[in-house]
């Protein structure tokens, strides 16, 4: 199961945001409402929801096959997400010498809430890291 946050509408959006660009990389302009339910693991009337208000935010639009895309502004939010979320996992992969899966889950925690200062210190760690100190 990818990210999916209960406590926060801002979280939750980010979410699927995020979702759309990951099942996009793998399936370009073929993401549907089902696609982005299973690969969260949530109801598919949950992610209709969600994708309607996307849609009037401007961060999402369906093509003629009703399939999901990101917009600009869409596509910004997501690829900020998603970057933090694999720099945050290879953080604690690599740091913390905790599973992928751990580190996968505690990155879907922590990359909503990091301040932009923090995050940017860690990927600054991380790139100068000796290679030697990686597992």
């Amino acid at each position: 199961m990818w990210c999916m946050k209960k406590e926060g509408m801002k979280e939750s959006r980010e979410d699927y945001l995020e979702t759309i660009l990951v099942l996009n990389r793998k399936s370009p302009d073929d993401v549907r409402p089902v696609d982005v339910a299973n690969h969260l693991g949530i109801t598919k009337p949950s992610v209709t929801r969600a994708m309607t208000e996307l849609e009037k935010e401007g961060h999402i639009r369906r093509n003629e096959k009703g399939r999901l895309l990101l917009t600009e502004s869409g596509r910004e939010i997501a690829e900020r997400v998603y970057e933090k979320h694999c720099v945050i996992t290879q953080l604690f992969s690599r740091c913390a010498n905790v599973s992928e899966e751990t580190a996968e889950s505690d990155a879907c925690k922590v990359e909503h809430v990091i301040s932009e200062e923090t995050f940017q210190g860690i990927k600054s760690y991380l790139n100068a890291m000796p290679k030697s100190v990686e597992n």
